[in-house]
C-alpha cells in the first residue's frame, strides 16, 4: 500500500513539475520586444528595453545622448531600414554604457539574434543640444 502511495505522489509530482515548466516556457514565448517608459521631465527619461530573441524593436531613434544600463548579458545590433549594420553593442550585465546622440535623420531597429532576451535601462538626457 506504501508503495503504491509513494509511486502515486511521485507520478503527481511529476505530472505538475512538467505543467509548470510547460507554463513558464509558453509564459515566455509570450513576451514581445517593447520599450516601458520608467520616468520623465524636462531633463531626462528613463525606459525599460526589452528585445525578445528575433523580434526587433521597431524603428526608432536618439535625440540625446543616453547611457545604457544592461539588466542581462547581451549582444544588440542596431540596423537601419535596408537592413545594414550601423552598431553592434556588446553588454554585460550590472555595466553601464555611454553613446551620443544619433546622426541627423537616421533611424534604427535593435535586433537581438541570440536566443535569450535582452534587458536595459535607458537614461536619455535632455538639454544635451544647448551645448
Amino acid at each position: 500500500m506504501k508503495r503504491s502511495t509513494t509511486i502515486a505522489t511521485i507520478a503527481v509530482t511529476c505530472g505538475l513539475s512538467f505543467t509548470a515548466g510547460i507554463g513558464v516556457m509558453w509564459a515566455q514565448q509570450q513576451q514581445t520586444s517593447h520599450r516601458e517608459t520608467q520616468f520623465e521631465n524636462g531633463q531626462m527619461e528613463a525606459h525599460y528595453s526589452l528585445v525578445m530573441p528575433h523580434q526587433p524593436l521597431t524603428f526608432h531613434r536618439h535625440d540625446h545622448g543616453r547611457t545604457i544600463v544592461a539588466l542581462t548579458d547581451g549582444v544588440l545590433k542596431a540596423v537601419d531600414k535596408s537592413g545594414k549594420v550601423l552598431h553592434t553593442y556588446t553588454w554585460k550585465k550590472n555595466h553601464a554604457y555611454f553613446y551620443e546622440k544619433d546622426p541627423p535623420g537616421q533611424m534604427h531597429a535593435d535586433v537581438n539574434d541570440t536566443d535569450k532576451p535582452i534587458e536595459v535601462m535607458v537614461v536619455e538626457l535632455r538639454g544635451d543640444d544647448k551645448k
